[in-house]
């Protein structure tokens, strides 16, 4: 038998009806919004449930409250293990609004990110600080080349090309 998070990753990924896939997906991210919607609109901090629970309380099916918890499980202060829920499984989702916001940021989430309901969470100004430090921690920053003939960074005293650029 399959589990919900396979059997979701079969209809979102793995299925070859293209068509089919879109719908999930356009349907999915719709119930995904207005969950986080009602998130930030009431500043829920907490989430907690069977699967079954979650899956009617959201009007999704089960396998899509499993998705959900996998967008979600990097910003918990415990992952929970995805492949291993049930209906029967209950899950507690403490939400951190700046880990999840900076999270929508990374994964592009503008749909997400953008949502106005943020207003009630952050004001402008937050949301432009926590955005370019999310931006920014993404940025990888080369050194300068050490030229051959310049001296070595070692502290050796030789040039770079005698010491440690050999």
């Amino acid at each position: 038998m399959k589990s919900l998070y396979d059997t979701w990753f079969f209809r979102a990924y793995d299925q070859k009806d293209t068509a089919a896939k879109q719908k999930v997906w356009a349907d999915y991210l719709q119930a995904e919004q207005k969950i986080y919607e009602e998130i930030l609109e009431n500043k829920i901090t907490k989430i907690e449930g069977t699967i079954a629970e979650l899956s009617e309380k959201y009007n999704m099916p089960p396998d899509e409250i499993v998705a959900f918890v996998d967008g979600i499980n990097e910003v918990l202060p415990e992952l929970i293990d995805v492949k291993s829920l049930t209906e029967e499984s209950s899950v507690e989702l403490n939400i951190d609004f700046e880990k999840l916001y900076k999270k929508m940021v990374e994964y592009r989430a503008d749909h997400l990110y953008n949502l106005p309901q943020w207003d009630n969470i952050f004001d402008e100004e937050t949301r432009k600080v926590y955005y370019k430090e999310q931006k920014r921690s993404r940025t990888i920053v080369k050194d300068k080349k050490i030229g051959r003939n310049e001296p070595c960074p070692c502290g050796s005293g030789k040039k770079y090309k005698n010491c440690c650029g050999r």
